[in-house]
């Protein structure tokens, strides 16, 4: 079975100077909401820009992810915080350098290194991690709470 998610970016002008509206066209969840360029390389201003549409994307595919793993072993998570930074650089033309992925969780049941093993499984195995994989660095810090 395969799924389709549609976003849509409607822009004007010059990139550096230009700006666009994002819509989330499947779901209708957000948005519109603002994206420029100044807001991917500098202060956000209220706007979003690519990498934190990505790291929203990866947050929320790795903590699935992970969840699946651990409900897998039985021992399903109360609660998992993860955040996504995923790092825009200049150096040597415009590109993502790295994402960096941390969880806090709390697993009854589950000790401290097996739940950072789990977290390295979830960070191999998710889609999002996997698109990523070889073009760019990831990595989790991975804690119980």
């Amino acid at each position: 079975m395969a799924v389709d998610r549609t976003a849509t970016v409607s822009w004007q002008g010059e990139v550096k100077t230009g700006s666009g509206s994002v819509t989330m066209d499947s779901s209708s969840a957000f948005g519109p909401f603002g994206v420029s360029f100044p807001s991917r390389s500098g202060d956000p201003e209220g706007q979003t820009s690519p990498e934190e549409l990505i790291a929203a994307a990866h947050a929320s595919c790795f903590a699935m992810a992970l969840s699946s793993a651990l409900g897998a072993n039985g021992t399903a998570p109360e609660q998992l915080d993860v955040s996504a930074t995923v790092t825009f650089s200049m150096d040597g033309g415009p590109h993502i350098s790295q994402v960096a992925l941390s969880v806090r969780g709390q697993v009854p049941g589950v000790e401290a290194e097996a739940f950072r093993s789990f977290a390295e499984q979830a960070k191999d195995g998710c889609p999002v991690s996997k698109l990523m994989a070889g073009n760019v660095a990831v990595s989790v810090d991975a804690a119980l709470a």
